[in-house]
């Protein structure tokens, strides 16, 4: 009995520790400025801010390789932070599935 507990805390140690490593998903249709620079690399306030404004000017992201049509947001920092970023409001792990697919579900239905 003793081993299974410990063997659950270890468990419980360990998912907790992995899920505080992979951080926060951004969703960048609902993400403030703050939001976005604080947990994007290569993306500070300002660059942050220009996200906000063209979401704003040109309506919510279809997927996350969108944010490359925002001035000064190039596929390089689009990529470096693929495994942060989602798009709408469903769970995060269909939101991912989808930002790698331009949105495209074609194939995650079998």
């Amino acid at each position: 009995m003793n081993k299974l507990k410990t063997l659950l805390f270890s468990t419980i140690l360990a998912f907790v520790a992995l899920t505080a490593y992979a951080g926060e998903m951004i969703d960048i249709n609902t993400a403030d400025a703050k939001a976005i620079s604080s947990n994007l690399k290569g993306i500070g306030m300002k660059k942050a801010e220009d996200i906000v404004a063209y979401r704003k000017k040109h309506g919510d992201f279809k997927s996350v390789q969108d944010l490359a049509k925002v001035k000064g947001i190039g596929t390089k920092t689009v990529q470096m932070n693929m495994d942060k970023m989602m798009v709408g409001a469903i769970d995060g792990a269909m939101n991912k599935g989808m930002s790698h697919s331009n949105g495209n579900m074609k194939g995650m239905m079998k």
